[in-house]
Order: C-alpha cells, then sequence, then structure tokens
C-alpha cells in the first residue's frame, strides 16, 4: 500500500494514515485482504465471514484519539473486535486522495475519456515529499481543439463513472459550456476556495459554498461523499493490489476481494 499511495503524500497535519491496528495474532492461513471505504461494524463482520487478516479502510477507523477501549464506543468496539479476530488494519486515506492513479486521479480520468486536455493537481504536493504529479484534487482543461461541454453531459458522464441513478446539480445555467472541470473525491469545500474552473465534481458541498461557486460561474455536481470514493476500490485499487501481491512468491495465493456492504449511508427516498 506504501508503494501505491506513499504516506508522505498524505495531510499529516490532520489525517490518520498507515497502519491503525497491527494485530500480535494474525489469523492463521490468511491471505485476504478486504477492501472498504468505511469500516462499520457490519463490514467487520463480513471480513470475519470472510477470514480476512487485513482491512484496507479508505476512511480511518481511528481518526481521534481513544481514551480508552470499551465495547459501548463503537470506534473503540471495532478495534477490539478486529484484533480479537485476528485482523489488522491499514488506512492510506489522503495519502490515496494525492497519490499518482490514485482516487482523484480515476475521478477526473473517468469523467473527461475522449477529451483532449490537460491534468494538474489542484494543490500540488510540496515538491520535498512529492512530484508534479501528485497533490490533492485534481483540474483538467480542455485543449483549445476541444470542443466543451453541457452541463448535461457533465451529469451524464458523472452519473456513469460513478453508478449513480441521480446526483445533485447546481448549475451557473443548462446551457453553461464547461471546457475546465476541477474535483475532489469526498468533501471539496476546502479545494473549491479561490478555483477558476467551470465546474466542479465532488461529493459534498455546503449550501452556500455551492451558491459561491455559481455566483463565481462554476456550476457544480455532487455525488455524495462516500460514492466519490467508492468506485476505485473495485475498478482500480483490487486489481492493482492482487497484481502487486501475486508478483511476490510469499502471496501469490493472497486474494483482494472488495466489501459488499459497504455504502454511502445517505440515500435519496
Amino acid at each position: 500500500m506504501r508503494r501505491i499511495a506513499p504516506l508522505e503524500l498524505a495531510e499529516t497535519a490532520w489525517d490518520n494514515v498507515g497502519i491503525l491496528v497491527e494485530n500480535p495474532r494474525p489469523l492463521a492461513g490468511s491471505k485476504t485482504v478486504l477492501l472498504t471505504i468505511d469500516l462499520t461494524d457490519a463490514v467487520l463482520q463480513e471480513a470475519v465471514d470472510q477470514h480476512a487478516s487485513v482491512i484496507v479502510a479508505y476512511h480511518p477507523p481511528i481518526f481521534r484519539p481513544l481514551k480508552s477501549l470499551r465495547l459501548d464506543d463503537g470506534k473503540a468496539a471495532i478495534v477490539l473486535k478486529a484484533v480479537v479476530n485476528g485482523i489488522s488494519i491499514y488506512s492510506p486515506h489522503t495519502a490515496l486522495d494525492a497519490a499518482q492513479q490514485g482516487v482523484n486521479d480515476w475521478l477526473i480520468d473517468g469523467l473527461t475519456t475522449g477529451i483532449a486536455g490537460t491534468k494538474a493537481p489542484i494543490k500540488p504536493t510540496p515538491s520535498t515529499t512529492g512530484s508534479a504529479q501528485t497533490g490533492m484534487g485534481r483540474v483538467f482543461r480542455f485543449d483549445d481543439s476541444a470542443k466543451g461541454i453541457t452541463v448535461d453531459e457533465l451529469v451524464l458522464r458523472t452519473k456513469k463513472h460513478l453508478g449513480l441513478p441521480q446526483v445533485r446539480l447546481a448549475a451557473v445555467s443548462q446551457d453553461h459550456v464547461i471546457r475546465s472541470i476541477g474535483v475532489c473525491a469526498g468533501s471539496g469545500a476546502s479545494l473549491l476556495a479561490g478555483l477558476k474552473v467551470d465546474a466542479f465534481v465532488t461529493g459534498e458541498l455546503g449550501h452556500h459554498e455551492a451558491l459561491a461557486a455559481n455566483a463565481l460561474g462554476t456550476s457544480v455536481v455532487l455525488g455524495e461523499h462516500t460514492n466519490t470514493e467508492r468506485g476505485y476500490l473495485r475498478l482500480h485499487l483490487q486489481g492493482t493490489l492482487q497484481e502487486m501481491l501475486q508478483a511476490d512468491q510469499a502471496f501469490a495465493d493472497a486474494k483482494v476481494i472488495v466489501s459488499q456492504i459497504d455504502r454511502d449511508p445517505l440515500v435519496i427516498v
């Protein structure tokens, strides 16, 4: 995982990444890794049922310091149950956001398939820890020769790439022509501030942030927080990690699976 998403790329001032639980008694004979966005109690039980010895949880299940380990505390209970069942936990979170071929690259590439243009991070990683291609968010600017797309086409591309029946839209106008797109998987408010683009695709924004974006000429498409992240596990990370493990003779029979239970807690009803 550190080869895929070096931890030096993470927002270490506030994030919590890397090995969060290193089990002293890993599940004997297991070479199964379970990928999930959120590690809930139901997903942990799924890992137990699948005999997984490692969970890669994109969002860190231990985010703020735990003052005690008690079963009446949901986060602590997950840690305790993982340890009892021989499971270790790793979280890449913002390191995977910033990495080349990470979550944000996957997001912008899926929205701009077939369009000529240039791609760059919105907030590049400091040169001491990353490269010109790593950093938070992505912005894609169409080449002069490329035809702009409509808001409706961007919505259709977003739905198709994320596998969603609907998204939320705050459009400047229905005939707004899109020639530049910014993205941020998850919550993108901090990266939208000061960004000059025709459209911005993210998981969630506040009401006033969407209004402010429209006032500055930016249409906003919202897919809900984890819906902008989850597809990456199945469409990219699973295969990449499986291939890397199988290249090592010691893990040639390892199996990487994606949680079938993990889902966004918010639905439109």
